[in-house]
């Protein structure tokens, strides 16, 4: 989860980043485009007495209102159920921390252990993200464990592999016993069930049929409502039509 820091409320007002104008900057040129082409012809479709009203694209607008409402719902579920995830994962992560300072070790191997924990959340970080991981794990991992995991498609899944070793040499040796790792073990089957998870939260996209439906007719409403605008506001049709198309196009 990428955490902004708190900006003041006028650097907000006209922050850049992080903004969804980037992405809607050209559409919203089309509609200023689209609104003074209304005001040239606005004459001239007057003359053939073609008068659309602002009637149906209220009701329209209070339809898309509600669709992009139920979007917005449904994305806030998935951040909110990313943000539980990502606490258990918290938690599990010091659990396991715990476990391990408890069992007699020597300094280096608690350290090789906590650089594990480390690299699995950095590569499910870049896993998710699509990015590139190399530079993180070679500085966080040994060389037994580095090159494994970066040969692996799925570095995240490898390094719970690797922890899941480690603990397993342990016991090997005697230091873990069994009621122990049988915990560690099942605080590993919840790191990995909160991979897949996320992993299934990143790679679930909302049904294509539902967000072409919606991007036509918000489409269709931004195109024609200057338009509709222009016989009541000729001088702020521009003006009231971009702060339309602006709120639509940005929930959209």
């Amino acid at each position: 989860m990428i955490v902004r820091p708190d900006q003041h409320w006028f650097c907000r007002l006209l922050g850049w980043h992080g903004s969804v104008l980037p992405k809607i900057g050209f559409r919203l040129s089309l509609n200023l485009a689209i609104s003074l082409t209304a005001i040239v012809c606005y004459p001239w479709y007057e003359s053939l007495s073609i008068h659309l009203t602002t009637a149906p694209f209220s009701l329209l607008g209070v339809a898309l209102a509600i669709f992009l409402g139920f979007r917005n719902n449904a994305s806030y579920a998935r951040f909110t159920e990313a943000r539980t995830l990502c606490s258990n994962m918290l938690i599990t992560h010091r659990s396991l921390l715990r476990q391990v300072k408890s069992v007699p070790l020597e300094k280096e191997e608690a350290r090789e252990f906590a650089a594990l924990q480390i690299a699995f959340s950095y590569s499910m970080k870049h896993q998710l993200r699509e990015s590139e991981a190399r530079a993180d794990l070679t500085r966080l991992l040994l060389p037994r464990w580095r090159d494994a995991v970066l040969a692996s498609p799925m570095p995240a899944s490898r390094t719970l592999l690797c922890i899941g070793q480690w603990l397993g040499e342990q016991r090997q040796q005697g230091k873990v016993s069994d009621i122990l790792w049988q915990s560690m073990d099942e605080n590993l089957n919840r790191l990995s069930q909160t991979l897949g998870d996320c992993e299934r939260i990143a790679s679930t996209q909302i049904p294509f049929a539902y967000s072409l439906i919606l991007h036509r007719t918000v489409s269709l409403f931004c195109t024609l409502q200057p338009f509709a605008l222009v016989n009541d506001q000729l001088g702020m049709t521009p003006l009231v039509s971009m702060f339309i198309s602006y709120t639509f196009l940005a929930l959209e």
